[in-house]
């Protein structure tokens, strides 16, 4: 099996990471109910439980903090790509990864989906909040490289990793940005992980079908 691409994260790291993740639960729960423009830094802080200055060393403005949400999906499925076994066919484990981070079972990993849709939905009359969920996918697609170097093997040319790295990565997103704004579920047809299988077969068939070692993906 395939080692971690990050090392683990210290104990401080953990701290900070769970201090912006609770800010950014926060920062969604009031856009929800509030929308982006009608809540402020201080009403998210306070949410959060942090003092402002605490805010502000974290994330430049209210629309950023919830990049750690919407960055939570993209590390999952990184993680699962990592772990593939070596001499997976490369579209089968993009698919597999995929799939699995995007139909996690229980209500914490449907309440993500939900953050996330909601999240989606506000950023449509929102442009800094859309500018975030732009980084947060470049910055997915720049942290997949090194995965997906591993999985083709050497030989690859940088051309060809990153387009691979952009496929896949866009294929989630939108595979997102078209679940949002419907009323399909969390499961099922038209969920996240049903849409991702269509997009990725599709974005397979255009720039990851050509390789040599490649297959199909599973049926």
């Amino acid at each position: 099996m395939s080692r971690p691409v990050n090392p683990p994260l210290s104990l401080t790291e953990r701290r900070k990471a769970a201090t912006q993740l609770d800010i950014a639960h926060a920062a969604a729960e009031l856009f929800t109910e509030q929308g982006p423009d009608g809540t402020t830094a201080e009403e998210i802080a306070a949410r959060a439980g942090v003092a402002l200055r605490t805010f502000y060393r974290y994330f430049r403005n209210k629309q950023d903090a919830v990049g750690p949400l919407l960055s939570t999906g993209g590390a999952q499925w990184r993680e699962l790509l990592a772990a593939t076994e070596p001499g997976t066919p490369l579209p089968r484990a993009l698919e597999a990864a995929a799939v699995a981070s995007l139909s996690r079972p229980g209500e914490a990993a449907a309440a993500e989906l939900r953050w996330t849709r909601g999240l989606l939905r506000a950023a449509q009359d929102d442009p800094a909040l859309r500018a975030v969920w732009y980084r947060v996918n470049q910055e997915s697609e720049e942290q997949l490289l090194p995965v997906v170097a591993r999985l083709v093997g050497p030989g690859t040319d940088e051309l060809e990793l990153r387009l691979i790295a952009a496929a896949a990565t866009d294929a989630i997103r939108v595979s997102l940005e078209v679940w949002a704004p419907s009323d399909a579920g969390t499961s099922g047809p038209g969920s996240p992980a049903d849409l991702v299988v269509r997009a990725l077969r599709n974005a397979g068939n255009r720039a990851l079908g050509d390789r040599k070692t490649a297959d199909s993906p599973a049926p």
